[in-house]
């Protein structure tokens, strides 16, 4: 996998004065880490945008400060945006060592087909969308995929325990945490509706009818 590349540059306005740097499509950024010296920083929005969208919250980007001459391995820790526009407000990046395990939540993607499915009135209801892991950096995975294969009819489930990762890869969530299941869809109750109905139709029917009856008198 081709490694990502951002160049940051550290920054000296703090405080309501980075609302000017967002004006200047500059986005302020912080850069923490275990036993590290927290660093204040800013980038161009746009480049920033284009890591983060390629990166999320799992992939390693090789962050660029000034001109140091080493680039630090970084996560993207936490994103803020503007509520109503999703504009870019400020980022959080942790600086990992490559020798240390770090703890991550990887993203479950659900794939194959699960046979129950067939029937019409079952339905996968899903419960957990992502796995906390603990690993090291470099074997970080950027999703983790779940086969509904086995899936056969109503009641069966996948949890987390049946997720099968490597062996220098820890899964730190409830291992009897359901992660995706086979349920039944509730049946709309047709028949209350038909007495429902009946019940609006019989006071007009009756009027109809006492005005026939009216009539014929």
């Amino acid at each position: 996998m081709e490694q990502l590349e951002l160049q940051v540059n550290n920054r000296d306005i703090l405080g309501k004065g980075v609302r000017f740097l967002r004006r200047q499509g500059i986005t302020p950024a912080h850069l923490f880490g275990h036993g590290l010296k927290s660093l204040t920083l800013q980038c161009e929005t746009a480049k920033l945008e284009r890591s983060l969208a390629q990166a999320g919250e799992t992939r390693l980007i090789s962050l660029k400060v000034n001109n140091e001459k080493m680039a630090r391995p970084v996560l993207v820790r936490e994103v803020q945006t503007e509520s109503i526009t999703g504009k870019l407000l400020h980022v959080d990046f942790y600086q990992v060592k490559m020798e240390e395990k770090v703890e991550v939540e990887i993203p479950i993607v659900l794939v194959g087909e699960a046979p129950a499915l067939k029937a019409r009135d079952n339905t996968l209801l899903r419960e957990l969308n992502a796995l906390k892991l603990e690993c090291l950096p470099a074997k970080i995975p950027t999703r983790l995929e779940v086969n509904i294969g086995s899936l056969t009819e109503p009641g069966q489930a996948v949890r987390v325990k049946d997720i099968v990762v490597g062996s220098d890869i820890s899964i730190l969530s409830d291992p009897e945490q359901v992660v995706v299941t086979v349920i039944v869809r509730a049946k709309e109750k047709v028949e209350e509706k038909v007495v429902a109905k009946e019940a609006l139709v019989e006071p007009h029917e009756e009027a109809k009818q006492a005005e026939e009856e009216t009539k014929q008198d």
